[in-house]
């Protein structure tokens, strides 16, 4: 969890946080995400991933199509001494990474954002908090 804004370099690398390194483990699965952003996986969550996109009906159009945009951009990653991970062109394109980037913690993941897109999500999403609360937790689940 957490939020932390680092600048992707002219190699398109990009600095992970220690603490976030240290619960991913050595290797890591990049891929693309939803709203544009990258999805970072440690091994271990890679797999489940996995394990549940192999359950979906390969005869529905809209599995076959997610399958396929999301397993395909997939490429394994790990960190130099200096704790960056370098980041494929086909991915820095899909999520407009160029300089900026705000990288978040989102249970058994990294996002990596950039810092335009991540603003304009939250713009968004913070004056809908209340709604999206409402619709999404039993009425006896407090925050």
């Amino acid at each position: 969890m957490g939020e932390f804004h680092h600048n992707l370099d002219d190699k398109g690398r990009i600095i992970v946080p220690s603490r976030l390194r240290e619960e991913l483990g050595e290797n890591i699965i990049v891929t693309r995400g939803l709203e544009n952003c990258l999805f970072i996986y440690s091994e271990n969550e890679w797999a489940k991933v996995v394990s549940k996109l192999k359950t979906l009906p390969f005869t529905k159009k809209d599995a076959r199509s997610f399958t396929r945009m999301f397993l395909s951009g997939a490429t394994n990653a790990e960190f130099d001494k200096q704790g960056r991970i370098k980041i494929a062109i086909p991915l820095l394109e899909y999520a407009e990474l160029q300089k900026e980037c705000v990288i978040i913690g989102v249970n058994d993941r990294l996002e990596i954002w950039s810092k335009e897109r991540w603003n304009s999500f939250m713009n968004v999403a913070s004056e809908n908090l209340s709604d999206l609360a409402d619709h999404l937790f039993e009425t006896d689940f407090e925050v």
